[in-house]
């Protein structure tokens, strides 16, 4: 079976495609300057993910640039390096089966908030809307953790911590690295950079809701449960049920 590069590309067409575009959303977004920041996609029926090359600027990303790899980290079609950080995004495809996609950025309001080693309390419905609990942040790595395996142990720090929350990937679509900086994730490369866009901007909120007020806590359980579920569940009721394509009204 020919499985060279420019066939594997081929049947990947999509999913470069999905990641490209993510990429470019991130930097027009703001939220990755320079070379700062990247996003991934796997596709789990063939065991393959799609990764923002190491080091190339936005503005020169190419839909060819963009790498394959497998589950392993093993790069199965690409002239250039994955990204540095593909270790941790491996540790949460490997820990969490519903996780499609990750992001990685160094936006500033986030990145604030990560460098303080601070979690981010739910101070309004915003935040409610899309995770039922402050924003977390990890513990610090250790120097041997540092030293040994960085990119990988940092996602493991991510993936303890949620685990220790006892939360799904859903409830909580962000975290923040102590030390470092956020990181997000969505059943697919759009909804991870919708959710690092929304992470940034609750950080900037609660940063100015800091400045305006000072220090505060979080709103009522009551109410933010009634934010997120209004959204998300069983019983949700924002937004619009798919139309009846029969449906003349």
């Amino acid at each position: 079976m020919n499985k060279s590069p420019q066939t594997w590309r081929a049947k990947m067409k999509k999913l470069i495609e999905s990641v490209w575009r993510a990429n470019l959303h991130l930097n027009k977004a703001g939220l990755t300057p320079l070379t700062w920041g990247n996003a991934s996609q796997i596709d789990r029926s063939r065991g393959l993910i799609a990764i923002k090359p190491s080091g190339v600027a936005y503005e020169k990303l190419r839909k060819e640039d963009i790498v394959l790899t497998d589950i392993k980290g093993i790069i199965i079609a690409s002239r250039l390096r994955a990204s540095s950080d593909l270790p941790s995004h491996l540790a949460l495809y490997r820990s969490f089966p519903s996780v499609g996609a990750v992001v990685h950025t160094h936006s500033a309001f986030a990145t604030a908030f990560a460098q303080a080693g601070k979690p981010v309390p739910c101070l309004g419905t915003t935040q409610a809307d899309y995770c039922p609990c402050q924003i977390p942040v990890t513990d610090p790595l250790t120097p041997s953790q540092i030293r040994t395996d960085y990119e990988r142990q940092t996602g493991e720090m991510i993936v303890k911590k949620i685990r220790q929350l006892k939360l799904a990937p859903a409830q909580c679509p962000f975290i923040l690295t102590a030390q470092h900086g956020p990181f997000a994730w969505g059943r697919d490369a759009a909804q991870a950079v919708e959710n690092a866009i929304v992470l940034e901007y609750l950080c900037k909120m609660a940063f100015l809701t800091y400045v305006l007020k000072g220090k505060l806590k979080s709103i009522p359980q009551i109410l933010i449960e009634k934010h997120f579920f209004r959204k998300h569940g069983a019983h949700a009721y924002y937004g619009q049920e798919k139309v009846n394509p029969q449906s003349k009204i």
